[in-house]
């Protein structure tokens, strides 16, 4: 079934009177195989992206709320990290608000004290937008459903909640069930959609269960150029035609080899989604780099690896410095082993949730 914009809007004016309430919700954190570059309209994407859902890099938030007795029409709320006030984040989480009131038109009628945190290290290098955004998402969606408890849409919550998720962060749309998610219409996959992300139809292989995801954090803190720069410099990108079908292309073969296993082309195929990334990153105007060389190392560490060893090992890289070591459960001890003993950097070792 396809959704449009309208099917998320609340239908039901029978609304339950809260006075205080606490919700806390978890998010995990995910790493596209096949990236998303690119976007159009509100946070809608140029091509469809397809992720692992990771287990132990996940947001953890609390929000403390209190009716008002004459809300605004602005929403009134003040966000924690660690327990410290977080002004800087304020604007963003504002913004995103203003998007999805719309939908929750109910938000407004609360002021929200937010109290969040990360189970990874603060400015790790790993991307938490995506799971904070999915996070809050999810509270809205609690809430929602406390305040409107006989209404009953004609979709699973998931999907709207991937749709608010969406408007914070487009990556976090993926950041809402697991183990893969696929975000972005595709022709030849009838329940995509440009507005949320889905879980495929398919079981995985076995060989994907319990995936390892390794991250080495060879640059800390944030990144010298946002991912929305990125994202805004692909409208004109002299290759963004190709990109596009390649993406299309992509999806379907990656879909392909996670169902039957074809862990050769699937290393094959994540290892030049990664370097495409970096690629249309170095060929935009203005064109930049974001891979160091310590990046490099990693990776001919991990083909070195791979051919000497014959193991199965792979690597991607979002928009940045670090690496994400992918590899089976079973050769688990081989990598990190190898890991341990060759690279001086901080590891963060994950896998993909089931």
């Amino acid at each position: 079934m396809q959704l449009t914009e309208k099917d998320f809007k609340i239908n039901n004016n029978t609304i339950q009177a809260i006075e205080n309430m606490e919700i806390s919700a978890t998010a995990p954190s995910n790493i596209a195989l096949i990236k998303y570059w690119g976007k159009h309209g509100l946070q809608l994407p140029m091509n469809p992206s397809l992720s692992f859902t990771l287990n132990q890099s996940k947001t953890i938030t609390k929000a403390k709320l209190t009716a008002l007795k004459t809300p605004g029409k602005k929403v009134i709320f003040t966000f924690y990290l660690n327990d410290q006030h977080q002004p800087d984040f304020e604007p963003k989480i504002a913004a995103f608000f203003d998007k999805i009131q719309p939908y929750v038109p109910f938000i407004n009628r609360f002021e929200w004290r937010f109290y969040s945190q990360n189970s990874f290290p603060h400015s790790s290098g790993i991307a938490s937008s995506a799971s904070g955004f999915a996070a809050l998402a999810k509270i809205i969606m609690s809430l929602e459903k406390e305040l409107f408890p006989n209404y009953q849409p004609a979709y699973e919550p998931a999907l709207k909640t991937s749709f608010l998720a969406r408007l914070g962060s487009g990556s976090a749309a993926r950041s809402i069930t697991h183990p893969v998610m696929i975000w972005g219409q595709h022709p030849k996959l009838s329940n995509t959609s440009d507005l949320y992300a889905v879980k495929p139809n398919f079981k995985i292989h076995p060989v994907f269960h319990h995936f390892k995801d390794s991250i080495v954090l060879v640059e800390k803190g944030q990144k010298k150029v946002s991912s929305s720069v990125g994202h805004q410099l692909m409208a004109d990108h002299p290759f963004k035609t190709i990109r596009k079908q390649q993406a299309f292309d992509r999806t379907l073969k990656m879909m392909q080899y996670l169902q039957t296993g074809d862990i050769d082309n699937f290393i094959k195929l994540t290892e030049a989604e990664a370097l495409g990334l970096h690629a249309l990153m170095m060929t935009s105007d203005p064109n930049y780099i974001l891979m160091q060389p310590d990046t490099l190392k990693i990776i001919h560490l991990i083909r070195n690896l791979r051919s000497k060893m014959n193991l199965p090992v792979c690597f991607t890289l979002d928009a940045g410095a670090n690496v994400h070591v992918l590899y089976p459960e079973d050769i688990q001890k081989e990598v990190q082993q190898m890991l341990f003993e060759n690279l001086p950097f901080e590891i963060i070792h994950d896998y993909i949730s089931q």
